[in-house]
């Protein structure tokens, strides 16, 4: 196989020193024989990556945009995905041949994968969101990508939840905004068709039990093993999707986009279940 030409692809974030996408993307690169293709990390914030990408020549193929630029790497694009104007954020640039950036969401990719492959889900109407950050805002573009028509987004300050609710317009799901503190979550759980829960390890861990009323969830915390919430569903006879499983099918459409090439999945896949050990099934 003759040798590929030297392409340049990175994750921009803050912190950024234990991405796993390095993982993810140089296994893909080797599985396609891109052997003069390098991935690295890049700490930036939402200022440092503007003038990151403003010093970027034509060796670099693409992008990966973790927190907090997700919604700087809007600014930079002279594109935008229709996906990424709706969640107000992108997390892949790729570099165009004119020298110009084109934004997207593969976020979307991610819930939408990890709930099909992981949470087993199949069809739908209505879902609960828990928190309203940009991981929430993805999750709801991806509930209307999955055929859903309404969502309740509970969050602990409603003020907050504008972004998020706006996205929900922006993608046709009706959307009814709920404070946490006020929500049964055992009803809620029970009358939704999917739960997805973006809050931070450890924030309903009391109420786990509550929320594996339903059949599907997926709780974008993954470390430590099982969470309080993954037992509980699994428990219950439940299917758990993780923010592991989100990271693998968001990074396929980004090898996608880089390479013009169909992503390696199981090689990303096996790569990713030997760096953080084996302990999830990252099903396919």
């Amino acid at each position: 196989m003759a040798r590929s030409e030297p392409r340049r692809a990175a994750v921009l974030g803050s912190p950024i020193e234990h991405s796993l996408s390095p993982v993810l993307h140089g296994a893909a690169y080797a599985a396609l024989g891109l052997d003069g293709w390098t991935y690295e990390r890049v700490e930036a914030d939402a200022d440092g990556l503007v003038e990151f990408v403003a010093g970027l020549g034509p060796e670099w193929a693409g992008l990966s945009v973790t927190m907090p630029g997700k919604r700087a790497a809007l600014g930079v694009a002279g594109e935008v995905s229709e996906r990424a104007a709706a969640v107000g954020a992108a997390n892949t640039l790729v570099h165009r041949p004119d020298g110009s950036w084109a934004a997207d969401c593969t976020d979307v990719d991610g819930v939408v994968g990890a709930l099909r492959s992981a949470g087993g889900f199949t069809t739908g109407h209505s879902g609960l969101v828990l928190g309203a950050g940009g991981t929430a805002a993805a999750a709801l573009a991806a509930l209307a990508e999955l055929g859903l028509s309404e969502a309740t987004l509970a969050v602990r300050e409603p003020a907050r939840a504008r972004d998020a609710a706006e996205t929900a317009e922006r993608v046709g799901l009706r959307v009814r905004v709920e404070r946490l503190d006020r929500v049964a979550l055992a009803d809620a759980a029970a009358a939704a068709d999917v739960v997805v829960s973006t809050l931070p390890a450890g924030a309903l861990d009391a109420q786990a039990a509550e929320l594996a009323k339903a059949a599907c969830v997926l709780d974008v915390v993954y470390h430590p093993w099982p969470t309080p919430l993954a037992a509980a569903v699994t428990a219950a006879g439940g299917r758990i999707a993780t923010g592991l499983d989100m990271l693998l099918h968001q990074a396929f459409g980004q090898v996608e986009q880089f390479t013009g090439r169909p992503a390696p999945r199981e090689a990303m896949r096996d790569a990713l279940a030997a760096a953080t050990g084996g302990e999830l099934p990252l099903p396919l």
